[in-house]
C-alpha cells in the first residue's frame, strides 16, 4: 500500500517578515492559507510591494479548494489583487472573518477590472470542509480584531496554525486569550504545530495593550501643541487607543492616509472601533481649532515615500505643515530594512521643531507577536509531535526552533524551512 503524504509549500513568510502564504496539498488538491505582501527594502527603488511567487499554482488553478485568511493585516491579505489572475477560477472561494472580509472586498474596489471574488464569512468556532481538509477557527489576540488561529484536520493528522498571536490579559476591544479553548485543541493529538516566530528572539512576555495605553496617555495629556501619531493603517487597536485618549483630553481627530481612512470606516461600521459622533474632523476644520485640541492620525511610520508622514517631513503635503511644538508619535516598530529611511525622516522632523517619541524611548508600541514565554506556553499547550516555526526572519525561526528543542521536541521533528 502506497503511503499518502501531505505537502506543505510555503510561498512566503519564512526567512522574512511579511509575504505570508502557505499551501497544503494532498493528492493534488490544494488549500491556501493567506496571500500577503512584504514592503520593499531600501535597496529596492521603484518596487511597491514584494509578492509571493505563485508559478507553482499556474497549471493547478482547478485544484485549488479555497483560500483561508487568518486576519486582515496586509502581510496576510495584501497580495490578493496582484496574484488573483494567476489562481482565479469561477469556483474559487475565500473564507475570512467579518472584518477581514470587509477589508478585502473594499480593497478590490480599487481593481475594477478584476473578477468579482466570493468571500464567505467565518467566525470563531466556524467549521468548514474543503476536500480532504476540515478547518476550525479559533480566536487569537493580535493587534487587529478578528484574528483566527486554525485547527486543520487532514488525512495524515491534525495541524494547528497559530496565525500571528500574543497572549494579552488586557487587549483593546477584545477578550483575553481563551486558554481553556487552546487546551481543548491541544488534547486532540496535534501532529504539527506551525507557530508565529516574530517575537522568538525577545525575552519574557510581550507588553500588554494596557501598558501602551498608559504611556500614550502620558504623552498626549502633556502635549502643548498638535499631536501627530503615525502607525500602520491596519493597526486598529492602536488607532482606537489614540482616538480614545484624544477624546478624553478634548482633542478632535483628523485621519490622514487613504488606507487608514478606509480601514477606520470599515471597522467603525462593523462596530470594531468606538468613536464619538463629533470626534473625527475634516481638513477644513483644522483652522478653526487651537493646536492643543488637534490629533492627526496618519500613515507613514515606516518611512514610505508616498505616505502622509514622509510627505509632511518633506514639506510636500497639500495642507499639513509641521509646526514648532508639534508632538510626533511613532507607534510602531521599524520593519527590518527600513531603519535608515525612518532615521532620515526623524531627523527631518526634528529639524522642523517637532518633539518625537518612538518605541525605543518608551513603551508606546506593543508588538502583536508573542515573546519567548508565550511561544513556550503555546508549545506546552499543543504538545505537537512535529514543530514548524513560521512568520519571521531566519534568525527568529532558529530561536523558535531552539525553544521547541528546550521543551523536549526532538531536533529531527523540527522543520526549519525557507
Amino acid at each position: 500500500m502506497t503511503k499518502k503524504f501531505l505537502k506543505i509549500i510555503p510561498l512566503g513568510g519564512l526567512g522574512e517578515v511579511g509575504r505570508n502564504m502557505t499551501l497544503f496539498e494532498f493528492e493534488g488538491e490544494i488549500l491556501i492559507i493567506d496571500m500577503g505582501f512584504r514592503l520593499p527594502e531600501e535597496d529596492m527603488p521603484g518596487v511597491d510591494y514584494i509578492i509571493p511567487n505563485v508559478e507553482y499554482l499556474k497549471d493547478k488553478k482547478d485544484k485549488i479548494l479555497g483560500v483561508v485568511f487568518t486576519h486582515g493585516h496586509y502581510d496576510h491579505i495584501g497580495a490578493i489583487p496582484y496574484i488573483l489572475e494567476n489562481i482565479w477560477t469561477p469556483k474559487l472561494t475565500f473564507f475570512a472573518s467579518p472584518l477581514t472580509r470587509a477589508m478585502i472586498l473594499k480593497r478590490q474596489e480599487d481593481f475594477p477590472n478584476q473578477p468579482k471574488i466570493d468571500v464567505r464569512e467565518v467566525k470563531e468556532k466556524s467549521k468548514i470542509k474543503l476536500g480532504p481538509f476540515s478547518i476550525e477557527f479559533f480566536k487569537q489576540n493580535h493587534n487587529i480584531p478578528d484574528n483566527f488561529g486554525l485547527f486543520i484536520k487532514t488525512p495524515v493528522g491534525n495541524i494547528v496554525h497559530t496565525s500571528d498571536f500574543k497572549f494579552d490579559k488586557n487587549p483593546v476591544n477584545d477578550t483575553p486569550t481563551n486558554f481553556e479553548k487552546l487546551r481543548k485543541i491541544g488534547r486532540r493529538k496535534i501532529l504539527l504545530l506551525m507557530s508565529d516566530s516574530t517575537g522568538a528572539e525577545e525575552e519574557g512576555h510581550s507588553l500588554s495593550e494596557k501598558d501602551i495605553f498608559k504611556n500614550l496617555e502620558k504623552i498626549i495629556s502633556k502635549a502643548k501643541g498638535r499631536v501627530i501619531a503615525s502607525t500602520f493603517a491596519s493597526l486598529l487597536n492602536r488607532i482606537q487607543q489614540i482616538i480614545t485618549i484624544s477624546e478624553k483630553y478634548g482633542r478632535k481627530v483628523l485621519i490622514e492616509g487613504y488606507s487608514m481612512k478606509t480601514n477606520v470606516e470599515i471597522a467603525r461600521a462593523l462596530g470594531y472601533l468606538k468613536i464619538r459622533k463629533k470626534t473625527l474632523i475634516s481638513p477644513k476644520q483644522l483652522k478653526d481649532l487651537p493646536d492643543n485640541r488637534i490629533t492627526i492620525l496618519c500613515t507613514g511610520a515606516q518611512g514610505e515615500a508616498e505616505a502622509v508622514l514622509m510627505r509632511i517631513a518633506n514639506r510636500e503635503h497639500k495642507y499639513l505643515k509641521l509646526k514648532k511644538g508639534d508632538t510626533v508619535i511613532f507607534s510602531s516598530s521599524v520593519i527590518p530594512g527600513n531603519e535608515r529611511t525612518v532615521q532620515i525622516m526623524k531627523d527631518e522632523l526634528l529639524r522642523q521643531g517637532a518633539k518625537i517619541f518612538h518605541y525605543k524611548m518608551m513603551d508606546i508600541h506593543a508588538s502583536g507577536h508573542g515573546r519567548k514565554k508565550e511561544l513556550e506556553r503555546m508549545i506546552r499547550i499543543m504538545k505537537p509531535k512535529f514543530f514548524m516555526p513560521i512568520h519571521g526572519q531566519y534568525s527568529m525561526m532558529v530561536a523558535h526552533a531552539d525553544i521547541a528543542k528546550s521543551l523536549g521536541i526532538p531536533e529531527k521533528n523540527i522543520i526549519l524551512a525557507e
